[in-house]
């Protein structure tokens, strides 16, 4: 990957997309093998894509022990990059490195950040899921049923209010946006049913991004078709003149919407570089959503492997908690370790450092910058699950930087293990694997969700500022907080909370790094997910339909005279 000439260092290094293209990759029945899927369960998508349909559980794996339960998340993430699921993806190829049966089971990515700010993700290095092009682009389409889903009930509801409005819904006061599986700025406030009394009734509406959409949510929290219907059938979708809340099942929309969703809830099967199986299904945001891949590719994992590697999104602050304050609370799902991704680039922004002096040693910077991972240790400890630092090994890293960190976990009383799984493959992540083989024997887990359902839904929220966030206290203005009222007098109040926050900082200010404590937390908007049951606070500035950056990523990705796409990375 490197050399030296002299003082000076020359890096050579590959590009993602390179490194995917020339990997071995096996047929996807042969991976299938490997976990005794049988044939029968497998509904293949090309020659390395395939479902896996989910009447394996109760014919095959029902009585099968579950296998041990790993969440991968990270430091608050930064420019410089943390590789929370290249550290996945290395951390469950050296399970299998060092002789365990581990499987990976990740979020699919939305087409939203692989065309704006991100590129794809499917890790990298040497430490990718594959195939990497078609994961990042379209896959097997389940996003597109998600979106098609969500829309049809848009279509349904402006179709109902058109002929009669039986169930009396109030135009003005309808909650269900249209959504799209793009960043498109220009659709987040938009006004339908122009154009005549032929064009249903002009209302004011927006877009969300489809991984936003509830469609979504429900999708991965569901335990399987018939949880699947009965929630979408619970979705309200607005309110009645009279301010009663209309449900999805009400226009008779869940067998329908069901229907397209039926062959997407299967969890899709491919394969990490070094040929070790892998899930990749749904993909709920993180900061505008709960950021996990969906109950039931991960209960289906647990019984087909010994280990199981998961990811939530962003920093722990936003992925962790939700993971364990509502995919777990809602699944039952226990997890036996953390492992907390950490990067000496990130670590340093967040002592002070600019983007572009990051290439130095800088070892105070570093040691400033863990402020931020100990307030995430010391969060994860809330929940009673053991955690191990992972340092995502760049190889521009120190010696010296990679000794301040260790030294500063091991005053924490947390042991750090440097992961070079981009550039060696699970070889490289065979210490990190090794040492979460250890916490899982030892049985150390206690796993607590941080509030009671009973708490209010005002006080569940304050709780996890004040908690998570180090917060003073959350503020909102009287409309809000009879937001927060109307859905306790509906029933809603035992749901727990979906915080819509900011990924770059504890508090609501992006640019305010580090470890924050003291700030206020402003509670824009609250909206109802009656379906995916929970409640989600808007917090700050955050978008619920992002847009693409100044120079978008979708500037720089083409398809060559071979017909192989560039530019993903």
């Amino acid at each position: 990957m490197h050399h030296y000439n002299g003082t000076e260092v020359t890096f050579f290094v590959k590009t993602d997309i390179d490194i995917a293209r020339e990997a071995e990759i096996m047929a996807i029945e042969t991976i299938a093998t490997k976990l005794g899927i049988e044939d029968k369960y497998l509904e293949q998508y090309g020659k390395y894509k395939a479902k896996v349909n989910l009447s394996i559980i109760p014919e095959k794996l029902k009585d099968q022990k579950d296998g041990k339960l790993i969440l991968v998340t990270a430091i608050s993430p930064t420019p410089a990059g943390e590789g929370k699921t290249t550290t996945s993806v290395g951390l469950v190829d050296g399970l299998n490195y060092i002789g365990k049966k581990a499987m990976i089971c990740l979020r699919e990515p939305s087409l939203g950040p692989c065309f704006g700010m991100k590129g794809g993700a499917a890790g990298g290095g040497f430490a990718q899921v594959i195939p990497m092009t078609d994961i990042n682009l379209h896959f097997t389409g389940d996003f597109h049923a998600i979106g098609a889903a969500h829309n049809l009930l848009s279509a349904l509801i402006d179709n109902h209010i058109h002929w009669d409005n039986q169930l009396d819904i109030d135009p003005r006061r309808i909650t269900w946006k249209r959504v799209v599986d793009m960043n498109d700025r220009s659709l987040r406030d938009i006004t339908c049913g122009l154009g005549g009394t032929g064009n249903g009734i002009p209302r004011q509406s927006g877009y969300d991004i489809t991984v936003a959409s509830e469609i979504m949510a429900v999708f991965c929290l569901a335990s399987d078709m018939d949880d699947l219907k009965k929630r979408i059938g619970n979705i309200v979708i607005g309110y009645t003149k009279s301010n009663e809340p209309v449900r999805a099942k009400e226009l008779k929309a869940d067998g329908a919407i069901i229907a397209l969703l039926q062959d997407a809830f299967h969890p899709n099967l491919v394969q990490t570089l070094e040929n070790n199986p892998a899930f990749i299904h749904g993909g709920p945001f993180a900061n505008i959503a709960h950021g996990c891949n969906s109950v039931v590719a991960t209960k289906m994992a647990l019984k087909l492997a010994d280990y199981v590697v998961t990811e939530a999104g962003f920093g722990a602050d936003l992925g962790a908690e939700k993971f364990f304050d509502i995919k777990c609370r809602k699944s039952g799902l226990k997890p036996d370790v953390v492992v907390l991704v950490a990067t000496t680039k990130a670590l340093k922004m967040h002592g002070g450092i600019q983007k572009e002096d990051l290439g130095a040693e800088n070892v105070d910077a570093v040691i400033l910058g863990c402020k931020n991972l100990a307030r995430h240790i010391e969060n994860i400890k809330k929940f009673g699950v053991p955690v191990v630092v992972a340092i995502n090994d760049f190889i521009t890293d120190t010696v010296n930087e990679h000794s301040v960190i260790i030294d500063y976990c091991k005053k924490l009383g947390v042991e750090c293990k440097i992961s070079s799984h981009w550039e060696k493959g699970g070889k490289g992540a065979s210490d990190l694997a090794e040492e979460v083989v250890n916490i899982a024997a030892s049985n150390l887990s206690e796993f607590k969700t941080l509030y009671d359902n009973k708490m209010s839904l005002w006080d569940k929220t304050q709780h996890i500022a004040q908690n998570i966030y180090g917060a003073a206290e959350i503020i909102a203005d009287k409309k809000v907080r009879n937001q927060f009222q109307k859905l306790e007098d509906d029933g809603f109040g035992e749901y727990p909370i979906c915080m819509a926050k900011t990924q770059y900082s504890f508090s609501t200010d992006p640019l305010l790094m580090g470890a924050p404590s003291g700030h206020d937390v402003p509670i824009k908007e609250v909206r109802l997910s009656a379906g995916a049951e929970f409640v989600v606070v808007v917090c700050g500035d955050i978008m619920t339909m992002p847009g693409l950056p100044r120079v978008p990523a979708a500037e720089n990705i083409d398809v060559d005279k071979e017909g192989l796409i560039q530019g993903l990375f």
